[in-house]
């Protein structure tokens, strides 16, 4: 398994977007549950992201939250996570 590394614009973000919405907080740690155990697809739908993006990937923590983030050999490092409007 990989380690998660979270950068400081994602924590930043998941404490003042994530945090103070209980119901959000639950959601994003049943999905990360299901980020490292290796599901990619429903209700992650996680994806490439393209064009100022390409390179990173996202998933959903809920119909509009996702999580941006890239892979390296041993880490998933999160980059932002927000509405869709907030992280692209």
């Amino acid at each position: 398994m990989k380690n998660v590394e979270r950068r400081p614009q994602f924590q930043k973000h998941f404490r003042t977007r994530i945090v103070p919405n209980k119901n959000l907080k639950t959601r994003f740690d049943e999905r990360l549950k299901l980020f490292a155990a290796g599901e990619r697809g429903k209700p992650l739908n996680d994806h490439p992201l393209g064009k100022n993006m390409k390179g990173l990937r996202a998933f959903s923590i809920t119909g509009d939250i996702r999580v941006v983030y890239y892979e390296t050999a041993s880490t998933y490092i999160f980059l932002d996570v927000g509405s869709h409007n907030q992280v692209y």
